[in-house]
């Protein structure tokens, strides 16, 4: 019997993930023989930790917050989505004949995937607000803007900052015809289609960074996180009307990519979701 190739999600913290599940799902359904767990990083040995998984035989990692940067710097190679992100949450492993570590940024495309297929949300023609400019948001604004949204707003508590990826997507936006801008979080804008939490605020438990008139009747208001961390964002969106959705298809949607890429087959995600989203939403025990 041939072992398994390992892969696992690197991050701190990691023994909340629920990518381990997800994978074993996705290897079960596709026959692949992949053995899939938890790195732990410590802050400051990001690249030591995974350089040391790699030596051991591992095939590439998941990375999860705080080092989709680091992750990006890491690797010889980088997709082109990634370049635009300059942050990754996947690398393979490939060796230095193959042309060395490749860094892929599949958040964006699980995320547009959720939004368009899982929801039913279409995103062309949408006025989308983006709250927050770290890795998160970093990685879902090319996908957004190749997705036909009519305008992009980035608001940050740090103007600079949202500005700085406003200005890296400059060139994407305007070939795809996208009005794209920065934003303070206090004059984000009002009436949103499509409005993303992409801050850290929901893990910290801190209130919603922006204002109720960001929202309409009806939008879709969704936080990258799941589970009980999202929760005080969807009460507040469903609160003013909106829809509120949280970021569990996106984990699995960006899984599947990421599978994809690894694995060279394309994961069923419907039943995983399905799967994932009766586990997260169960009464505590």
């Amino acid at each position: 019997m041939t072992s398994a190739d390992r892969y696992a999600v690197a991050g701190n913290p990691v023994a909340h993930s629920r990518s381990p599940h997800i994978h074993s799902l996705f290897a079960q359904q596709t026959g692949q023989a992949v053995d899939y767990g938890r790195l732990l990083c410590p802050l400051d040995a990001f690249a030591a930790t995974v350089q040391a998984f790699a030596g051991e035989g591992a095939r590439g990692c998941n990375v999860t917050v705080p080092f989709k940067f680091e992750a990006f710097a890491l690797a010889a190679r980088r997709t082109p989505r990634a370049e635009l992100a300059q942050a990754a949450n996947v690398l393979r492993f490939d060796t230095d004949a193959q042309g060395g570590w490749l860094a892929d940024n599949t958040d964006g495309i699980g995320l547009v995937r959720d939004i368009t297929v899982n929801a039913g949300v279409p995103l062309a023609g949408q006025r989308v607000l983006l709250i927050g400019a770290g890795g998160a948001s970093a990685g879902v604004m090319g996908p957004f803007i190749e997705a036909g949204c009519a305008e992009l707003v980035v608001a940050n508590r740090t103007v600079a900052k949202a500005e700085e990826l406003v200005a890296r997507h400059a060139d994407v936006a305007r070939q795809h015809g996208v009005r794209l801008s920065a934003r303070s979080l206090q004059d984000a804008g009002e009436a949103f289609d499509v409005v993303v939490n992409g801050t850290a605020t929901s893990l910290s438990g801190a209130g919603v960074p922006v204002g109720t008139q960001v929202l309409r009747t009806g939008s879709l208001a969704l936080d990258m996180m799941y589970g009980p961390a999202a929760q005080g964002f969807l009460d507040w969106a469903c609160g003013h009307g909106a829809t509120g959705r949280d970021g569990l298809g996106m984990l699995v949607e960006q899984a599947a990519e990421s599978f994809l890429l690894w694995r060279g087959v394309r994961p069923d995600t419907a039943p995983v979701l399905r799967e994932l989203r009766a586990l997260v939403d169960a009464p505590a025990a």
